[in-house]
Formats: C-alpha cells, structure tokens, sequence
C-alpha cells in the first residue's frame, strides 16, 4: 500500500485477519502504519525506484491515498504490477477537472462547474451562475485544503490570482445551497462485483468530517437506493478496483449531486469497522486481491462515528489517561487512535457508538461527539460532564 497514514494503518489490521501481510510505502518511520507493520519500505510516492522497492514480489498495489503520478504507475505496470484501483481510474481522483468532465459526459447529476484559465472565463462562469461559486484547485486538495468559498466575482478573482499565481491549475463551481452532505460507499471487484454499504451523512466543520450518522437520517428509501446505484455505475463506467467513496451533495430540493470522488478507505466509512460485517478495510483487500465481496449490512440500527481533532492547545493530560476517563464514562465506545502527534486540527483518531434504534441518533451523536472531544481536550463539554453511564 503506497501511503503510511491512518487508512493503511487500519487496512494493516484488517489484513492480519485475512492471513495477509500488507507492505507499506511510508515517507517516514514514525507514520501511522509504519508503527504496526513489519514490513516498511522508507521512500516516495514520486520515486518510481521507491515505487518499485514497495511492489517488489506483491500480489497488488494499493493506495492509501491518490496522490502517485499516474505516468509512474503506468511504468509500474508495464514491468508486469498489478495496481488497484488501475491509472485511468485513479486520474478521477486525482484531478477534479478530469473526473467533473467525465462525470457530466456519463449523465451524472454534478454542480455546473467549467475550468478557469483566463479572467474571462470566471467572469462568463459569474454570470451563468449568478451568484457565490466555488473555488478549487483542481489537484491536490483534500480536507478543505484548495477549496475556497467566494460570494463575489471580486473575491473569485482575488483566490483564482492566488491559486494561478502558485501555479495551480483552478475550476469554478457554483455554490449548492445544500440541506446536508451525504456519502455512498462501495466497493468493486476487477470482475465487476459490487457491493454498496448504506448511505450515510457526513458533517463538515471548515472543509474536515467531524461527525458520521449511518445510515443518514429522515433519507428516503427512493434517494438512499438511487446514491447507491449512482456509486455502483460510477465504480464500474471508471473501472475502479476497491472502496470507492462517492461524496454528494443533498439540495434543498431533495437533488443529489456528486462533490468530490475517493477511490480508498474513506473517512465516510470509519463506521464501518464496528457498525457493519465487513469493513471498508477488509472489503478494499478483498476487492484488491479479487476475492468475493463480504457483506455490507449493518449491525446495528445506526452507528456514529466522530473524528479526533488535534485541539488548539495539547492537554496536560496524557492520551492514556485520557482513555481511562471516557471508558469509565463510556464503556460502549470503540476507539480507534492513529499514533499520530497531537497538533490543532489534525485526525488523530475515530469513536464509533452503536444505537439499537435510529430514533437514538440524535443522542448517540451527542455522545459520540462529546467523547471525541473529551479525548482531543482532555475535558468535558458544558453538560456532558453531568451525563452518568
């Protein structure tokens, strides 16, 4: 698996359980999935000697991320590699010009969008929309990182002269006046086996996921069926290999709209390792190395799941003592930290609750929410501290 962060890291884990042994091409020997695996190659995803030494003798290569030059990996293949999910998928990942293209070529429902080279473009972009737009890098950004929110042309203007000015390559999309934001899961085989877990919602805090409710409140059956569908048909028109994560938009109006591809492990999916049989990790291993698919039901009525933030300022009190206090409180939570350092903002771990009914998602949320924060501050939230398990 080329990557050593969190999502490597938990697909280790599932691999043991398969009798596997995951290599990992990590920058350093202190990432994520370098601290559990015996088998750690030190290197770059832009070094095609490096790429080499991590694929050396494996059955398939894998991503944790989709940041690998597709030129690379095509070398890779021609040398006789198997890689999942293959280069031309991958590209729809990783340049969000290519993939919003494609997307509309194939008749999906996509935000109007067009690529931004010259101040005449945004300008002709500001009038067909009439109103806040969008701004992105087209390669690059995740977690909000190269995505800019704009009201006006004059604030377009002054983000695409930024961007262009670093030499970054932007599009324009129109702003969704949105009700939430959703996620469609799945996952496929290279013989064509699909399997999609239940659509979940995510909520976004300044462009990171904070929180996961699955499956995704007050969803109508008919919306729910169509996001998977949609996911399947994207996963087999781009021939993926592996999780494919579809992140959409749910309109005011009851409309679905594909925001942004992940063709990996995805944030969206964390519920999964306790909430659902088969986990997004071992179900991109099984999808990898061309097993059948495990299934995708829930076991539980709803699972959520919170991420943990690095916060402001590192607490005084240590991560284990911290765990002591929220398994004292919550006995129910399933932790999973990261081994990473605490720094502001940064995913440092998950919790995930389990509900034995979706009327308790409103209060599971809470809780889920108030134990990811206690163990990124080290302290309750207002009201929190009265609650007694």
């Amino acid at each position: 698996m080329v990557g050593g962060g969190q999502l490597a890291r938990m697909t280790h884990q599932a691999a043991i359980a398969l009798g596997q042994r995951l290599r990992v091409l990590a920058a350093a020997a202190d990432e994520p999935a370098a601290q559990v695996t015996p088998d750690v190659v030190i290197g770059s995803h832009t070094d095609l000697d490096d790429l080499r030494r991590a694929a050396a003798g494996a059955t398939v290569l894998t991503f944790d991320h989709e940041h690998v030059p597709g030129e690379l990996l095509d070398q890779l293949i021609a040398e006789g590699v198997s890689v999942a999910p293959p280069p031309a998928a991958l590209l729809h990942a990783q340049d969000k010009l290519v993939m919003r293209r494609k997307l509309a070529a194939l008749g999906a429902p996509v935000p109007r969008f067009a690529a931004i080279e010259t101040p005449e473009d945004l300008e002709e972009f500001a009038v067909l929309t009439g109103g806040p737009m969008v701004v992105k890098a087209v390669r690059g950004g995740y977690d909000g990182r190269g995505v800019s929110l704009v009201d006006d042309l004059s604030a377009a203007r002054a983000v695409v002269a930024e961007y262009q000015g670093a030499g970054v390559a932007v599009l324009a999309e129109e702003r969704v006046v949105m009700r939430r934001e959703l996620s469609a899961l799945v996952a496929r085989s290279p013989f064509g086996q699909g399997a999609a877990w239940p659509v979940v919602e995510t909520v976004q805090e300044d462009g990171i996921c904070v929180t996961v409710i699955a499956p995704a409140p007050d969803l109508s059956d008919e919306s729910a069926l169509a996001a998977q569908r949609l996911a399947l048909n994207l996963a087999d028109e781009l021939g993926v290999v592996g999780v494919l994560a579809v992140e959409l938009f749910e309109t005011v109006a009851g409309e679905l709209l594909v925001n942004e591809l992940a063709m990996r492990p995805h944030n969206s999916g964390h519920w999964t390792m306790d909430g659902a049989v088969t986990s997004q990790f071992e179900q991109h291993l099984r999808a990898v190395l061309d097993y059948p698919l495990g299934a995708t039901t829930p076991v539980a009525p709803v699972t959520v799941m919170a991420n943990v933030l690095g916060a402001p300022q590192a607490p005084a009190m240590t991560m284990d003592e911290r765990l002591h206090h929220l398994f004292a409180r919550y006995p129910d939570a399933r932790v999973h930290l990261y081994g990473k350092g605490e720094r502001p903002g940064r995913k440092i771990g998950h919790i995930n609750f389990l509900g034995g009914d979706v009327k308790d998602s409103v209060k599971l949320r809470e809780r889920a929410e108030g134990a990811a924060h206690w163990l990124s501050h080290g302290q309750w939230r207002a009201g929190d501290e009265e609650e007694r398990h």
